[in-house]
């Protein structure tokens, strides 16, 4: 609901606090009250984010890959959707996730944003259209690292065109507030990172179920980056480098 693993220990202890406080003897359904509850709470935080810049949403990062972690991973919502979910208006993100992932019934969403049962059910719609849209990875894990090692390859030699040959031409690059979008474009920036690359430690892992890598420079924690791959091409680039962000997310 939330993709920040500190937003949802925020919303569970706010949640927590209301339940202490509230008459609960007359309560004939214990879950879908707690889901009401916690769901207000989401939703408040939701449209008190409105006017800030992007986050990056915290997805799993997993650096062992090994096939169990692999599967836990695979279960998690990953780094493509939890960015789609985060381009969504509040009421349609709460819609979605409650309904779609909880199959939480629309008569019971409904009043949470005082909105009729019809009318969220095309809120839903509307976001279930968006996160269908978005960017199918190539499941293949192999493949994808294979991509990755080449784009590594390429940004540490400085080869541009090896750079743009293994970027889809309209692949987005996400770092923080900044959105780089087309081929020769990223690679320019991409291309960069040859400056530092002699200097860092790099490992691959699974970031919100996708291949990447995180580096290290000077023992210090630097970044962490996540590939999207469709069909041998990487179409997106998520870069995540606030220190306290990395330091919750990497153990």
């Amino acid at each position: 609901m939330l993709g920040s693993f500190a937003e949802a220990d925020d919303a569970l202890q706010e949640a927590w606090l209301r339940v202490q406080k509230a008459d609960t003897s007359e309560v004939e359904n214990p879950q879908g009250w707690l889901t009401t509850v916690v769901a207000r709470v989401c939703l408040n935080m939701l449209r008190d984010r409105r006017d800030h810049a992007f986050e990056m949403p915290d997805p799993v990062i997993d650096i062992k890959e090994e096939p169990e972690h692999q599967a836990v991973a695979n279960d998690e919502v990953g780094l493509a959707m939890l960015i789609v979910l985060d381009t969504l208006k509040p009421d349609e993100r709460l819609a979605f996730v409650l309904h779609d992932m909880f199959a939480v019934p629309f008569d019971d969403i409904a009043p949470l944003i005082d909105k009729t049962p019809a009318a969220t059910r095309q809120l839903a719609s509307r976001a279930r259209k968006r996160v269908q849209a978005r960017p199918q990875p190539n499941v293949d894990l192999p493949k994808q690292r294979e991509v990755v090692n080449a784009f590594l390859k390429a940004s540490r030699e400085g080869d541009l065109e090896g750079l743009v040959s293994v970027l889809h031409p309209d692949v987005v690059l996400r770092a923080g507030d900044l959105e780089v979008i087309g081929g020769r474009t990223v690679a320019g920036r991409a291309s960069l990172f040859r400056q530092y690359a002699a200097m860092a430690e790099i490992q691959f892992a699974l970031i919100g179920g996708e291949v990447g890598f995180v580096t290290w420079v000077d023992g210090v924690l630097f970044s962490a980056m996540a590939f999207t791959v469709l069909d041998g091409q990487i179409a997106a680039i998520h870069v995540i480098q606030d220190k306290e962000q990395l330091a919750a997310l990497v153990s």
